[in-house]
């Protein structure tokens, strides 16, 4: 095309971390668009790069040059003080002469001629190169003793820039800016010259460098799962280690070892850790499932043996970590995790809410309740006896949550020997954070409950307390898999509530974007536990009305991919007595489906109508007083109506048949909308208007046993 041109840039340094590389690209990208913007160009398209030594942009089909450009500036009134008149000139670079009067206003008319883009890239790269927000950076040499010498991430060692076949002459302190670059540190550590974009990915590539870390991710992972396939394994994947090892190499070779089998007596998650986070390294599972004595490495280079040498020696650096891991589960399993529960009296949990032994008791005696308390109960979620509890109303409230311990005092007596589910549930929550003195747990961190759960199943204890100290963090996050055994939900379940109760009344709740101590993750736990098992919980009494309100944010949020509508939620919220969660939501299903109908959208707009005119209008219902006057056919067919669909409504209600209750509201919509069609509501007859509006508040009243309206958009 003619009059355009590629860009190439690639700013060449020390290594690069491997985490930093994706949000550098972006930067990179963004910072060179903006600066383009300024001279009023943009490219074709933009395409950036990033290896452990380098990052690097194309920037496709810029013109040749900007175009010239007549701008226009407003002035101040030709009235205003001269003051304002020297200080727009000043600003302009003209004279009062060359200035344009439009109604008494001053314009000023400033020609830009246009500009060869090799002049915008030659300013644009230092001005980069000096505001490129990397999270953390560096000085480096002999001027970096003055707070004005350049950052980068690591010391910056060279910059290409060419536009078409030309370089783009710039200098960044002290480095010009030319056409060469090196390839692989070993296999082609000399120069390289670039002729142009078009060329630098071959030429890299045959000089040893993968630029495209996509390409590089592919390499690895087509590689590394071959080889286990090879090996009769199969690879377990792994997203973020693949991109990590993308960002450590730039000519990538995925290897396979093996390690001693007797270091399997280690639980499969602390060996995949172990080689996950200290080697990088890549872990399998055999034909059955289990975790394989073997691993892969990536190389940088193509080793001349194969990569035997290579992986004999990450063969023996991996055998060193997993010997540190074998005996820190041994040297573990030593001490009874009953044993190690004093320790955790000298843990603070929260300068405001003591230690976790504090938050350990705590948890205990909210587990043990909501299981004597019958909301928790052997069998969940359509098990026998789910509903029976709280008959056709559904309601469990036969006792208060103001009794809960989340409203009392810490201290109980040690749970009693047997092996009820009370019992079990109060045992696996004193246990539950003991893994936190652990040697494996103080090594990684991320292994906490995982390993209190082995331990505790070594130990002896029971395999239903064992799995609930395992899972009692669960669910973490999206996608989690949310616990359905009895024991881990009344443990999980108390763990959370507590910990979103007690931080909110030391008032340490979340803000704006701020949560640090992940109490919305906390909450969407919650709410996940309970919806998922069908547990009936009367929220209300657990919280206040701020952990409430929290709640109900939190569980729009969760409903929203669900495609449940935000405002349906507020509709029956407002009620103001609907906090049993898994009737609130079959609650508002049924509304949702309500409103989507020809009936529920008719009825609706009656309703708003109604409301409106009851806002305005102030009168007396008198209940069964004679009426004065014969009324209209469509006052007595409503009347009917009402007499019909009230009672109907709020005994589906009653049994939590809102399907039912929707269709007792739906024979309202025909006489409500024949009544608004030829009735008078304010009528001059007092009589008259008192009974019409009385109509009409039976029939708000009517949805209201239902849902409000009033929150309901439309």
């Amino acid at each position: 095309m003619d009059g355009v041109s590629d860009f190439l840039l690639e700013l060449r340094s020390e290594e690069i971390p491997a985490r930093m590389q994706g949000k550098a690209r972006e930067d990179l990208a963004k910072l060179f668009a903006g600066e383009l913007a300024k001279a009023g160009l943009a490219a074709g398209e933009i395409v950036t790069y990033a290896t452990p030594r380098r990052l690097a942009l194309i920037a496709r089909d810029l013109p040749d040059a900007t175009q010239a450009v007549s701008e226009e500036l407003k002035g101040p009134r030709m009235s205003a003080p001269p003051q304002a008149l020297e200080g727009f000139l000043r600003k302009t670079g003209l004279s009062q002469d060359q200035l344009v009067d439009r109604d008494g206003v001053y314009f000023a008319v400033v020609d830009k001629p246009g500009r060869a883009t090799a002049e915008v890239l030659a300013e644009a790269i230092p001005a980069i190169v000096r505001a490129f927000p990397w999270p953390k950076s560096m000085r480096w040499g002999a001027a970096s003793a003055s707070t004005e010498s350049l950052r980068w991430v690591r010391p910056l060692q060279g910059i290409v820039a060419l536009f078409g076949d030309d370089v783009i002459d710039c200098e960044v302190a002290g480095i010009t800016s030319g056409a060469t670059t090196v390839g692989h540190r070993f296999h082609h550590p000399g120069a390289i010259t670039i002729g142009s974009a078009a060329d630098y990915v071959e030429k890299l590539r045959a000089c040893h460098v993968i630029v495209d870390q996509a390409e590089r991710a592919g390499i690895i992972a087509m590689g590394a799962t071959m080889l286990t396939a090879n090996a009769g394994l199969t690879l377990i994947r792994d997203e973020g280690l693949l991109e990590e090892n993308a960002g450590l190499t730039e000519w990538p070779v995925p290897l396979l070892g093996r390690f001693d089998p007797e270091f399997l007596s280690v639980p499969p998650e602390v060996i995949q850790l172990t080689a996950r986070v200290n080697q990088k390294y890549f872990v399998c599972q055999d034909s059955a499932g289990k975790l394989a004595n073997a691993f892969v490495c990536v190389a940088n280079i193509d080793a001349t043996d194969g990569g035997e040498k290579i992986v004999e020696g990450n063969r023996k650096v991996l055998a060193a970590r997993l010997s540190d891991a074998r005996f820190f589960y041994e040297t573990d399993l030593k001490t009874k995790l009953e044993d190690s529960r004093p320790k955790l009296e000298k843990i603070v949990f929260h300068e405001k809410l003591g230690t976790v032994a504090d938050k350990v008791d705590r948890v205990a005696k909210l587990a043990r309740w909501l299981v004597e308390k019958g909301i928790v109960k052997s069998s969940l979620q359509g098990g026998e006896g789910d509903h029976a509890q709280h008959g056709g109303g559904g309601a469990p409230h036969s006792a208060s949550l103001a009794d809960s311990p989340l409203h009392q005092p810490a201290a109980g007596p040690p749970p009693r020997a047997g092996e009820d589910l009370a019992t079990l549930a109060d045992r696996a929550a004193r246990l539950a954070k003991a893994d936190l003195v652990t040697g494996m747990v103080g090594e990684f961190p991320e292994l906490q409950g995982l390993m209190g759960g082995y331990y505790a199943a070594v130990q002896g204890e029971d395999p239903r307390v064992a799995a609930a100290i395992r899972d009692h963090y669960k669910p973490v996050g999206q996608g989690d898999a949310v616990p359905t055994d009895p024991v881990t939900v009344a443990v999980a379940l108390a763990d959370k509530l507590d910990s979103i109760t007690q931080f909110f009344a030391v008032d340490l709740k979340p803000s704006g974007s701020k949560d640090p101590f992940a109490l919305r993750r906390s909450a969407l736990g919650v709410l996940a536990i309970i919806l998922d098992n069908g547990l009936r919980f009367p929220l209300r009494s657990a919280v206040n009305g701020d952990v409430l309100d929290f709640f109900a944010d939190r569980l729009k949020v969760q409903q929203r991919e669900a495609g449940v509508r935000h405002d349906l939620i507020d509709a029956v919220f407002a009620l103001g007595g609907e906090d049993d969660l898994v009737r609130l939501l079959a609650r508002v299903h049924a509304l949702q489906a309500f409103v989507a109908s020809d009936n529920g959208r008719n009825l609706l707009a009656g309703y708003k109508r109604a409301a409106n005119i009851l806002k305005k209008e102030a009168f007396e219902q008198a209940e069964n007083k004679p009426l004065s006057y014969t009324p209209e056919p469509a006052e007595e067919a409503l009347r009917t109506a009402l007499d019909s669909a009230e009672p109907r409504a709020k005994a589906a209600v009653a049994a939590e048949d809102f399907e039912g209750a929707m269709a007792a509201l739906a024979t309202l919509r025909t006489p409500i909308d024949a009544f608004f069609e030829s009735v008078t509501v304010n009528d001059a007859d007092p009589d008259k208007r008192a009974h019409r509006l009385g109509l009409l508040a039976r029939m708000r009243d009517a949805v209201h046993g239902v849902a409000d309206f009033s929150k309901i958009e439309g």
